[in-house]
């Protein structure tokens, strides 16, 4: 036989084999070495992860662990298995008698688990436990599980299962309940890269440390795939990994040439960013594959924003994250925020159109021309500064006799902000007076009445209020138990005896009526400020969407402030962004 044909992959032939072998795993090994050495074994393990983490194989050392005797045949249960004693061996070469492997995927009915349920009730041929591993668990049918549920809880005294599966929340709750599980975690990149500088240099294969950060990120997490793509690397190099090797070959783009790509959309350059994302289409780098590579960069120029101590990032060269470092703190947050959403969209849609390269550029177009775009706050600025005069907005639109901010009064978010001008007195007794009924509304959020406020808030048209009175027409949909609640309230908080009257006579508007009236008055009275025409001009299909007063001020000129907090425009777009 020749040395070609012997050839095994890096995924086989670097298997983990100890559990000082497994990267990454920490807590899993802490706490299945804590069970063996305290002789606390479960009757039932359940390992779940990404595909390629290391589930079969963690399942095939603890096999090891519990039925491995010693080199010289007299050991124990070990958290160091031998590795020579006929059991290790015999379980590292899938041969052994008592350790049973299983693909649910293939094994799914019911009668498969009836099998192995019949050999549960014999002892081990040889070994010291009969341990099953089921692959893929969640393959199982519901009447496999059920089958298998009362020998999991109560397995024979010398039996053992691990179940492996990367779907975890298909496994019925009654399984998981009779098992301990463990949550095998994705191996960071660093660690991948470490990894596989150590099994290159087993190999005698010369490889970038860059290429090796390359396949560390694009295996995300999963040992396997990172070494069945760094066999691929070194097949195709001939035994030399470079990092423009790896690029061709998995189709991800140049990281220098991404941040570039990145500057000119920012910039609003869009002929220059398409010749350059043409150049990356040209060297194979997948469209959608470059977009998310602006999405990570958007992700990582976010948090450098926030907390600068993140910037020191291994996978990026130091030129590199020196400009990026740069384009962090030029771009403003709300500029970050919005591309984000843009490309996460513009990825979905990508993916799914018939031309992905089209689809990109499409997305990159819009970016530009989106970058370009003023902030809503420097275009109020701009617009406040070629307004030459701005007239105070005549006071003659109906207001709400009582409605200030809600600062003034902790009451519950009311409808409309139909709030109390001032606080209710409270006399030396600690009783309450009450002047109107958005006294009483407010008063009521503020002592969690939410219901309560909320009827006399929407169902309440006043007719006469006084102290100690209250008369009221009744609406269609107010409860007859109101005004009996009414008195009941405000005699614990006032201390006093009220009359509360139900009559015949139209009453005027309910508070609700009043802040809806008052906000549509205001609404369209704003449409008439000089700053709100300007910016309606220029944006034809913009609205009012909300207008919120300064404290204690009217709607003047005063009221327009340089932040867009005091009044929103919203677009009308079909778009779905928030530009």
């Amino acid at each position: 036989m020749t040395e070609n044909t012997q050839y095994r992959v890096l995924a086989r032939k670097y298997r983990p084999t100890t559990f000082a072998d497994l990267i990454g795993q920490d807590a899993l090994v802490r706490t299945l070495k804590n069970a063996i050495e305290t002789n606390r074994i479960a009757q039932a393990y359940i390992l779940t992860g990404i595909r390629g983490i290391g589930k079969t194989t963690s399942a095939r050392i603890i096999a090891r662990a519990l039925n491995c005797i010693g080199p010289d045949g007299k050991g124990g249960m070990t958290t160091e298995p031998c590795g020579v004693c006929e059991h290790c061996r015999a379980i590292a070469e899938d041969r052994h008698v008592d350790v049973v492997e299983i693909d649910a995927a293939s094994n799914t009915g019911v009668a498969n688990v009836r099998e192995i349920i019949d050999t549960t009730r014999y002892n081990p041929t040889s070994a010291r436990f009969k341990i099953y591993i089921i692959d893929e668990v969640h393959m199982l049918s519901p009447a496999a599980f059920n089958a298998l549920l009362k020998t999991l809880e109560e397995p024979p005294e010398r039996v053992k299962f691990i179940f492996a599966t990367t779907e975890i929340r298909k496994v019925p709750t009654t399984v998981l309940s009779r098992c301990q599980r463990f949550d095998l975690r994705r191996v960071e990149p660093d660690l991948l890269t470490e990894h596989f500088k150590n099994i290159v240099a087993k190999e005698n294969v010369s490889a970038d440390e860059e290429a090796l950060n390359l396949i560390a990120r694009a295996a995300d997490g999963s040992v396997r795939d990172g070494l069945s793509l760094l066999d691929q690397a070194i097949a195709h190099g001939a035994g030399k990994v470079s990092a423009e090797l790896v690029r061709s070959m998995i189709g991800l783009a140049d990281r220098a040439a991404v941040v570039s790509l990145y500057e000119q959309v920012m910039k609003g350059e869009i002929k220059t960013a398409l010749e350059t994302f043409e150049k990356l289409y040209a060297f194979g780098a997948a469209p959608s594959v470059v977009l998310q590579d602006l999405l990570d960069l958007t992700h990582w120029l976010t948090k450098v924003k926030i907390a600068p101590e993140l910037a020191d990032d291994g996978s990026m060269a130091a030129s590199e994250r020196q400009h990026c470092l740069q384009m962090a703190e030029s771009l403003p947050m709300s500029v970050l925020t919005k591309t984000w959403q843009m490309l996460l969209k513009g990825i979905d849609e990508t993916i799914k159109a018939p031309s992905e390269k089209q689809a990109a550029e499409m997305v990159m177009i819009r970016l530009a021309y989106a970058a370009d775009l003023p902030t809503p706050a420097d275009l109020i600025k701009t617009l406040r500064s070629e307004t030459a005069s701005t007239p105070v907005i005549p006071n003659g639109y109906p207001q709400a006799s009582s409605a200030v901010t809600q600062k003034n009064w902790n009451a519950a978010p009311s409808i409309g902000n139909v709030v109390p001008a001032e606080q209710p007195q409270i006399s030396p007794q600690q009783s309450v007076m009450f002047r109107s009924l958005a006294d009483i509304v407010a008063y009521a959020y503020k002592q969690n009445e939410m219901m309560f406020a909320y009827n006399v808030e929407n169902f309440v048209s006043v007719v006469s209020f006084e102290q100690g009175k209250i008369e009221f027409f009744p609406l269609e949909r107010t409860p007859n138990h109101l005004a009996g609640e009414m008195v009941e309230k405000l005699r614990l908080w006032t201390h006093q005896n009220w009359v509360v009257s139900v009559v015949n006579k139209q009453g005027g508007q309910t508070l609700r009526q009043q802040a809806l009236q008052n906000a549509e008055n205001l609404k369209k009275t704003m449409t008439q400020h000089p700053l709100v025409t300007a910016v309606l001009k220029a944006f034809p299909s913009a609205k009012i969407d909300t207008i919120r007063l300064k404290e204690n001020e009217s709607a003047s000129e005063d009221f327009i402030e340089e932040t867009d907090e005091t009044m929103q425009i919203a677009p009308q777009t079909n778009e779905g962004y928030d530009e």
